[in-house]
């Protein structure tokens, strides 16, 4: 599990700037993937080679509430998610009371606290700086986030109180599942119809499940482990302290997870959201199956599996290769399609390829469809190997990461999904170049 870092702070001070700023250095987790609007809270970064997750705690409105019960609301997450707190203030009005306000709240965390002194790009501020080691934290550090100044400097004082990665509780072959999708679309029961029993509380009302709970069983001598997950609301409808702390509990469970089974409600239809959940999953790399429910409460003919599939393809353009259940976890019609595709996708996920038959794929698509230039060059892939499974991952070692153009990229991931089976699992492909 990796650690957390969270960002807080009064509004205007650049939370969401820092959080941009610094989850912009891990521009391989944070390509844009069509069809997914990029507006979370939470995300990915790294610095010298140690990982964390970044949580966001900017934008909670909460209307006709107290300017300060606002501030807290924030803080009391940052305290409950968080291993280490970047507390952001403007240096260019100085030290306020309501600053001293967040921190005697976050000092009630005992958690390290770097306070990041933003907007000092210009010289006629930076005297401001020391008012702010009054407040008594670990670090404070002078930065400009708009600007970029001293971002590495903090960044610095942020890993050197990260603790170390722990390590996953369970075994190497168990089979991690987060059960995810909006509120309300019978993920607690996709867990109840799973496990066989009402593990999981159900109810029609939306938010009835607030935290992530994790259930172990064995079947047909498998060790698997499924989480249920609270349903993940649109950022703009976070209005309460509850709700906010859920959607990270949730984001949370998917880091844990293997294979995320994103549930899609056949009543309401393919939303908007559901694009942003998996469009998570995906980012962080793991397996996915999309999981049509509440199919036994639609009307259907012969032609409804295929309309379905024909909208979902088309919604889901980014996630092609991802197989497609339809159930009742309400009924358990159609349950027992679900769990061979479940062993198919963790079979896949584990996958390892030989190096010369993976060099002789690369060799040949290149060969078939030699790269065009880019950056006023032509690409060449000397050798590749693969790294690591869960996702796989491939090293193409190249003569410059520069000039392989992303359709090109794609069209090589595509070579390699015909030749082998990878269905339901990202691929992650790291371009080198040769020493």
């Amino acid at each position: 599990m990796l650690p957390a870092v969270a960002i807080v702070g009064r509004p205007n001070v650049g939370k969401s700037t820092l959080f941009n700023r610094i989850i912009g250095e891990r521009k391989s987790i944070t390509d844009d993937l069509s069809g997914i609007t990029r507006d979370r809270i939470y995300g990915k970064a790294s610095w010298l080679n140690r990982q964390f997750r970044l949580i966001d705690t900017g934008g909670i409105e909460i209307s006709d509430a107290p300017f300060l019960t606002e501030i807290k609301a924030q803080a009391e997450i940052a305290i409950e998610e968080s291993d280490v707190i970047i507390f952001a203030v403007d240096g260019r009005s100085g030290l306020l009371p309501t600053d001293r306000d967040v921190m005697d709240m976050l000092y009630q965390s005992g958690k390290p606290i770097v306070v990041a002194v933003n907007k000092l790009e210009s010289e006629k501020h930076r005297e401001n700086l020391f008012d702010f080691y009054e407040l008594g934290a670990a670090s404070v550090v002078m930065i400009s986030s708009a600007h970029g100044l001293g971002i590495g400097n903090l960044l610095d004082e942020v890993i050197a109180y990260l603790p170390a990665e722990t390590e996953d509780e369970y075994a190497e072959d168990y089979r991690k599942i987060a059960i995810i999708g909006r509120p309300n679309v019978g993920k607690s029961s996709l867990t109840n119809a799973i496990l066989g029993n009402e593990r999981v509380i159900v109810s029609s009302e939306s938010g009835t499940t607030t935290d992530s709970i994790d259930t172990e069983f064995t079947k047909d001598e498998h060790n698997y482990v499924v989480i249920d997950t609270a349903g993940m609301k649109k950022r703009g409808k976070i209005y309460e302290n509850v709700d906010r702390y859920a959607n990270l509990r949730a984001l949370s469970a998917i880091d844990r997870s293997d294979i995320c089974l994103v549930v899609i409600d056949a009543e309401t239809g393919i939303q908007l959201q559901d694009k942003h959940i998996a469009g998570y999953a995906l980012e962080n790399h793991k397996a996915l199956i999309l999981v049509v429910n509440k199919w036994d409460a639609i009307e259907r003919d012969e032609h409804t599996m295929i309309e379905w599939e024909k909208k979902i393809r088309t919604e889901f353009k980014f996630l092609s290769y991802v197989p497609i259940v339809y159930l009742s976890a309400k009924t358990k019609a159609r349950m027992k399609t679900l769990f061979p595709v479940i062993e198919q996708v963790f079979e896949n996920y584990n996958r390892r390829v030989s190096t010369s038959v993976l060099n002789e794929v690369i060799q040949e698509a290149m060969l078939l469809n030699p790269p065009k230039e880019h950056n006023q060059k032509i690409v060449r892939v000397y050798y590749a190997s693969q790294v690591k499974v869960k996702c796989p991952t491939f090293v193409l070692f190249v003569n410059d990461t520069e000039c392989m153009h992303f359709s090109y990229y794609r069209y090589l991931e595509n070579r390699i999904r015909e030749r082998f089976d990878f269905l339901g699992t990202p691929l992650n492909l790291v371009l080198r170049n040769r020493e």
